[in-house]
């Protein structure tokens, strides 16, 4: 067999070059199914260095959405206009050489018009937020444009929050949380949305028992 190979024509060898060339010339595919792949991976022009192999993986804890933040409605009188909600997630974690670990988070956005929405540009704000034994560390928001175009019910956009720092201090225990809208930043935990709290009741002013016997007490 090799002297064969050996034996093939400079013709048969070109081929055989142009072919690596091409196949070498390929770029390589976004992982199917996945929509944040090609966003995390070549968001940018440059290539980053390699980390150092000594580095532990991080903790890279799934992305939460706050309860009662997954969605928000716009009203005309008693019907929906738009509503905006969040479609599927995804992040990436990276530690630093200083230890400290730095989240990237992907978000869905979907706009859906209801009975008395109209077409157009929709601008949608979502918080990200890095939280730590109940408190908020890195709060921002970010907003995506979804456009609806005319004879369409909905739309989606797609929003990249990157450089969301973690503390060393706090690597091996915290949270990602995104909502949409404004999220609290003195969260007591994953279910805080900013909502005001509800008012307590009032209690109503004891009534005075009337006195015994039922006759009138005024002073004579």
């Amino acid at each position: 067999m090799i002297g064969q190979w050996n034996g093939v024509g400079s013709g048969h060898r070109s081929a055989a070059a142009l072919l690596v060339l091409a196949l070498a010339a390929v770029p390589a595919r976004a992982e199917d199914g996945n929509v944040f792949t090609n966003l995390f991976k070549f968001g940018g022009t440059t290539v980053p260095p390699s980390q150092s192999e000594s580095l532990d993986p991080p903790y890279c804890p799934p992305v939460e959405v706050a309860d009662g933040a997954a969605a928000s409605r716009t009203m005309a009188g008693a019907n929906v206009r738009t509503q905006f909600s969040l479609g599927r997630l995804a992040r990436e974690c990276t530690r630093l050489p200083d230890g400290s670990i730095t989240v990237k988070v992907g978000v869905e956005v979907n706009v859906l018009l209801g009975p008395a929405g109209a077409s157009g540009r929709f601008d949608v704000p979502v918080t990200f937020q890095i939280r730590h034994d109940g408190k908020v560390i890195t709060s921002r928001v970010e907003r995506a444009g979804v456009v609806v175009g005319p004879g369409e019910a909905q739309g989606f956009a797609t929003i990249l929050a990157d450089a969301l720092t973690v503390p060393v201090a706090m690597t091996a225990d915290y949270d990602i949380a995104v909502g949409v809208g404004a999220l609290g930043k003195g969260a007591t935990g994953m279910g805080a949305t900013g909502k005001t709290a509800a008012k307590p009741r009032r209690r109503k002013p004891a009534v005075a028992e009337a006195p015994p016997g039922g006759g009138d007490d005024t002073a004579q």
